[in-house]
């Protein structure tokens, strides 16, 4: 076995005393190095050139291993050994259905808002689709509220696009929260990313921040809430087994499809 040493600790006290007269005196410090200069030669000797041992005498034991169980006990797997949560989830297709019912019912509220304050359906429209109108940079109110094709098409691809995202997000999440869904992605959710949005707007383009209407903008949140989460709630749920089909767990029917265990799960 290696040889015991107090080498180390003695170099380890010397560089804590050269830390120490830092806040102390030179003293402290001299004699901090010298313990740190007997510590690397005593160390040094230690290991230089051949690093010393002891000798400890080993005693030969003989070990039979033995056991007081005579059988293999195997385990019983069944359909709940191990559990998946959650234990029900809702079918991908019921998150797509949701986040498309939920967009175009809030395409209502913001034309409205744009007809009554702008006398334009297109004032919300240009605003979503800020990026792609034309002379945005500079762009006049009534130049937002005029028809544009670009905002249009621009508006119409994040919005599917975000609506779609959120939809999917409600049919994975909202099953981890069985008491209450419509109150949470109807509600609490879209009054937290309102949030969000609104204090990072405030941030990185104020200018775009000052000509949304926040109060009409919770508003188509939350009724897209609301919808997304009663048309994912009403789909009906599904067993999450990860040992199941592709074809299964997107919710797709599979008449031909035959139980692999054959206990009718």
């Amino acid at each position: 076995m290696p040889a015991s040493t107090a080498w180390p600790i003695l170099l380890a006290f010397g560089i804590a005393l050269c830390f120490t007269s830092l806040v102390t005196s030179v003293g402290v410090g001299i004699a901090g190095f010298l313990l740190v200069c007997c510590g690397v030669a005593g160390w040094a000797k230690q290991v230089l050139p051949e690093e010393h041992h002891e000798m400890i005498a080993v005693k030969a034991r003989r070990f039979t291993p033995s056991s007081v169980r005579t059988q293999v006990t195997h385990i019983q797997v069944s359909a709940v050994h191990r559990a998946f949560l959650p234990v029900e989830s809702y079918a991908v297709t019921s998150g797509l259905r949701g986040g498309i019912a939920g967009g175009i019912v809030m395409i209502f509220p913001a034309l409205l808002y744009g007809y009554l304050t702008q006398h334009s359906i297109w004032y919300a429209v240009n605003l979503l689709g800020g990026a792609g109108v034309a002379h945005w940079t500079n762009a006049t109110t009534a130049d937002i509220a005029a028809f544009h094709w670009n905002g249009l098409i621009t508006a119409t691809i994040i919005h599917a696009a975000v609506c779609t995202l959120i939809g999917l997000l409600y049919g994975a999440m909202l099953p981890m929260w069985p008491r209450r869904p419509i109150l949470l992605g109807g509600i609490i959710a879209p009054l937290l990313w309102t949030g969000l949005l609104h204090s990072i707007l405030g941030f990185v383009n104020p200018e775009f921040n000052a000509r949304i209407a926040w109060g009409w903008f919770a508003l188509s949140e939350i009724l897209f809430g609301i919808v997304a989460g009663v048309v994912v709630t009403r789909s009906g749920k599904i067993r999450t087994h990860q040992t199941l089909p592709f074809i299964l767990r997107m919710g797709i029917e599979a008449k031909e499809f035959k139980d692999p265990k054959g206990d009718g799960q």
